[in-house]
């Protein structure tokens, strides 16, 4: 059978795309690399890798066993951890993904306290748009995740958070000079910039059949903050969005926020986790945590949104 020294062998390979960088890496001669790597080639009766002259280049069952060996290792990992801290002390690696908006609201506070309440615990945070933190989830890359309108799946466990209103954002030329409410109807007559189609999409409102209708009429979709800020600024078109997201901007005055009616968007912040992994001290602490600095930035109007609690 595989053993966790052959996986860690053939992850070094993977991310460095060569025998030589691996070894380098690792200490461990090339030939080594080489032989395990045949070993594990000749039990899958599969190539894992191209032999080119310039590296390694992972066929389709190689990028296969790179998901499956960083999923294990990472599991050993947290295992070892877990099990030899007798003393249920705080400690260990712990990663974090949030959706952007998390991460403006309670991303500095919520690091600088786990630094200074935790500092045994080796933090990870990671910093995506919208649904995109739950495939770093499933893939073992991150440990708990706050992500909005998360889909139905039995791998992960979900929790909402708090629930925000939803407002169009955009240059006075494009949404006018006023701050009165604007219609889902007159919404769709507006040249829409909408984040791209898929999980991230997803994160701008619960209702996907009203969501449809945007993505049909966006004239741009992009996953790139800066780049939908910089549009927008621009006058080439208006987001869907809260007003946390494009606060620099409110503040400044270049850029309107109008509320969303008939119907009102919402949009829904769900704290995740894997299904299948149990937690660790250190994830129980970090989870907690989190869920404090959601509520204070809530409660403190720094975060414009409901608070909700699991059903």
């Amino acid at each position: 059978m595989l053993d966790s020294r052959q996986l860690q062998y053939f992850k070094a390979i993977y991310e460095h795309g060569s025998l030589a960088q691996a070894s380098a890496q690792l200490r461990v001669a090339a030939s080594a690399l080489s032989h395990h790597l045949g070993q594990m080639e000749a039990r899958f009766g599969t190539a894992l890798f191209q032999r080119k002259p310039r590296g390694m280049v992972p066929t389709a069952a190689g990028h296969r066993l790179y998901d499956h060996a960083r999923s294990i290792l990472r599991a050993m990992e947290i295992a070892e951890t877990d099990l030899t801290d007798r003393e249920g002390k705080i400690s260990g690696p712990v990663s974090v993904g949030m959706a952007h908006s998390a991460v403006k609201a309670i991303g500095v506070p919520f690091v600088a306290q786990v630094v200074r309440d935790y500092p045994a615990v080796q933090l990870a945070l990671t910093e995506s748009l919208s649904g995109m933190a739950l495939p770093h989830l499933l893939a073992s890359e991150v440990d708990l995740a706050l992500v909005y309108n998360p889909p139905n799946d039995l791998a992960f466990q979900s929790e909402p958070v708090l629930e925000e209103r939803m407002v169009c954002v955009g240059a006075p030329a494009i949404i006018g000079e006023s701050e009165a409410p604007i219609t889902f109807a007159e919404l769709l007559e507006l040249p829409i910039i909408l984040l791209r189609q898929g999980v991230s999409a997803r994160a701008i409102m619960d209702d996907i059949t009203l969501l449809k209708k945007i993505e049909a009429r966006a004239i741009l979709q992009m996953n790139s903050v800066q780049a939908i800020a910089g549009s927008i600024e621009a006058g080439l078109g208006c987001v869907i969005g809260t007003r946390l997201f494009m606060q620099e901007q409110l503040e400044r005055g270049t850029v309107r926020a109008r509320p969303i009616i008939s119907p009102v968007l919402s949009r829904t912040l769900h704290l995740c986790h894997l299904a299948a992994r149990p937690p660790t001290f250190a994830t129980e602490a970090i989870r907690e945590m989190l869920l404090q600095h959601v509520r204070r930035a809530v409660t403190s109007g720094e975060w414009d949104a409901q608070l909700v609690s699991a059903k």
